[in-house]
């Protein structure tokens, strides 16, 4: 099993995985006339095969008890249901997330539902196991909920400039980031008791996990959309490639952050390759505001609230690593 053989590489691993959470959702933004809910399944086949990839490369270099295909063997059972089950809520938690995307856009839903995934997911952590300096975690919390305030305050202020703002977007936000919150702890349950996953493994079963649960979760959001008519699986069939291509590379660019930052953590800490990977929604903000062009005409309130929801977001990443370090 291949790990960083230095923090150097650790560090680098740690960053390419957060821009890779942070970009992947610009394989969505880039399709044309092909709905979320279609797109979905591509994007989980994707984040399903790279990880295979990955776990039966990088995983299986050594070939000894740690290698992939020894390691699932050796797993205990319990450890592979408590990782398939966190994909299944991580990938309700992602449905929302693109449904968000798709109606407010890339600035607004990743930094909304990511904060609150942070400040749900530190709670969480620390109530279950309270290390760490507590008043450093609850600065940090505090200014991850303000960055989330203050971004929907951005969202809010477009209506000022004749822009739609959908308070559905906004609800929707909250939930994902609520359930993305959740469902790490399904998956740190299996890495770290008894005869335990490696990170390899893990991330396959959280992506099994996920696609498994899509004939759940998103057969239900077809039937009734969050926006739109019902969809039925012709469209699926009747997309062009370059919409089957974009979906699988959405899901690669994921799957590849997820073990680069689970592959890194494993190697140094969890606490900082959480930290460095939470910087993901400042970089989708910045696709969203740069490249997609998404607060173009908004007025100086929006700008002004977005720039101070930077700010505060990364004040909580540094007092949450802080917290941990």
């Amino acid at each position: 099993m291949y790990t960083p053989p230095s923090l150097t590489i650790a560090l680098l691993m740690m960053i390419t995985s957060a821009i890779c959470w942070g970009s992947w959702a610009n394989t969505y933004k880039g399709v044309k006339n092909y709905r979320f809910e279609l797109f979905y399944w591509d994007y989980a086949i994707g984040i399903l095969l790279i990880s295979l990839i990955l776990a039966l490369t990088m995983g299986s270099s050594g070939h000894d008890a740690s290698s992939f295909v020894n390691n699932i063997q050796a797993a205990d059972a319990s450890n592979i249901v408590s990782t398939l089950v966190g994909g299944a809520i991580f990938n309700l938690a992602n449905l929302l997330l693109v449904a968000a995307i798709d109606m407010a856009g890339l600035a607004v839903a990743f930094p909304v539902s990511i904060g609150i995934a942070l400040v749900v997911g530190v709670v969480l952590n620390f109530i279950l196991q309270p290390k760490g300096n507590g008043l450093l975690l609850a600065g940090g919390v505090v200014c991850a909920f303000v960055a989330v305030v203050l971004d929907g305050k951005a969202y809010g202020s477009l209506a000022s400039s004749g822009r739609t703002v959908s308070k559905k977007s906004i609800v929707t936000c909250v939930v994902s980031g609520v359930l993305m919150g959740l469902w790490s702890p399904f998956t740190t349950y299996g890495t770290t008791r008894g005869n335990a996953l490696t990170p390899y493994s893990s991330v396959v079963f959280l992506t099994l996990g996920a696609l498994l649960s899509c004939f759940v979760w998103n057969l239900y959001f077809m039937k009734k959309p969050l926006a739109g008519e019902p969809v039925g699986f012709g469209g699926f069939f009747t997309a062009p490639a370059s919409g089957h291509l974009l979906g699988l590379l959405g899901g690669v660019i994921w799957g590849t952050g997820t073990v680069f930052n689970v592959v890194a953590g494993k190697a140094t800490t969890f606490a900082i390759s959480y930290a460095i990977g939470q910087s993901a929604p400042m970089v989708a903000a910045l696709w969203g505001v740069l490249a997609w062009k998404e607060f173009a005409g908004s007025g100086k309130s929006a700008k002004f609230y977005l720039a101070l929801m930077f700010l505060f977001y990364g004040l909580a990443i540094l007092l949450v690593a802080r917290a941990n370090g």
